[in-house]
């Protein structure tokens, strides 16, 4: 039993939290911009426990779609499905619970935010698909993701705005620039099993393409203080943001998968960044 636990961890990747927080930082943004403020206890602990079972069914979902691939590429070829420790009947078990767990906790909210719910449920369910036939599947997984933002604005303002949209194609246009720092990890693999991904779209311009993302998200995110009208301490955390992706350009230099990799991770420390100047930026 204890085994089988760990597998069904595993497989909704609880041993990697850096997904979750990539998750979580931009929907507490959005809390926070939404309330001006704390957002109500309720509201904090839907929306972070939601992100977690949300997460955790879109690992379980992409492994479902991908495990005839996943052996193919050395970096997932020891994924549950792969090894056999989860059966593909237990991971959509695991999957209709978690998708409960969440209903249960998004029928919690007013119609807006369900409905935004229900728009990200079903992006996040096709993503995996995408990878077969669209030249960048990072734009739909960020599409899908950060929905999270405009539901957050529906359940604690009972609106969106201006500052809802720029916060949220601020966080797409980041996904597609920290995803394609880990697509350039498996690009050799994915190009011979016939996965699409960003880091191919892009070629030897990889680098050039995630920095014009990583400004438009500089851009939207600078503006988003403007409409906000956050205090200095937002945009101190603003220029400390910059500099993230300035370290994340130098780390992925010479595109060593290794060192994407390490671009990648780096990504976990610039949502807290950006949270806790929106948090003081707001007193």
């Amino acid at each position: 039993m204890k085994q089988k636990l760990i597998a069904y961890a595993q497989l909704m990747r609880l041993h990697k939290p850096v997904g979750i927080l990539l998750l979580l930082w931009p929907t507490w943004w959005a809390l926070w911009l939404a309330a001006m403020g704390l957002p109500t206890l309720k509201n904090w602990f839907i929306f972070t426990l939601g992100v977690i079972v949300m997460r955790s069914a879109g690992c379980v979902v992409n492994d479902l779609a991908d495990r005839d691939l996943d052996g193919l590429v050395k970096r997932t070829r020891d994924r549950p499905l792969v090894t056999g420790s989860v059966t593909p009947v237990e991971a959509w078990v695991l999957l209709a619970i978690l998708c409960t767990i969440g209903l249960i906790l998004v029928l919690c909210l007013n119609l807006a935010a369900f409905l935004w719910a229900c728009l990200a449920l079903t992006l996040t369910l096709i993503y995996p698909l995408t990878k077969r036939f669209f030249p960048m599947p990072q734009a739909i997984l960020g599409l899908g993701w950060y929905l999270a933002i405009p539901m957050a604005f529906a359940a604690q303002a009972n609106k969106v705005s201006a500052i809802t949209l720029w916060l949220y194609l601020g966080a797409v246009a980041w996904t597609i620039a920290y995803d394609t720092w880990y697509a350039m990890v498996d690009r050799d693999d994915d190009v011979k099993i016939g996965i699409r991904s960003s880091a191919i779209l892009f070629g030897r311009y990889d680098r050039l393409w995630v920095a014009v993302f990583q400004l438009f998200s500089l851009g939207a995110w600078f503006y988003v203080g403007i409409l906000a009208q956050l205090q200095w301490l937002y945009f101190l955390a603003w220029i400390v943001c910059g500099g993230f992706f300035v370290y994340q350009q130098i780390l992925a230099y010479r595109c060593e998968p290794k060192r994407c990799f390490q671009a990648f991770l780096n990504n976990q420390w610039l949502g807290l960044v950006l949270f806790l100047g929106i948090w003081f930026g707001l007193y």
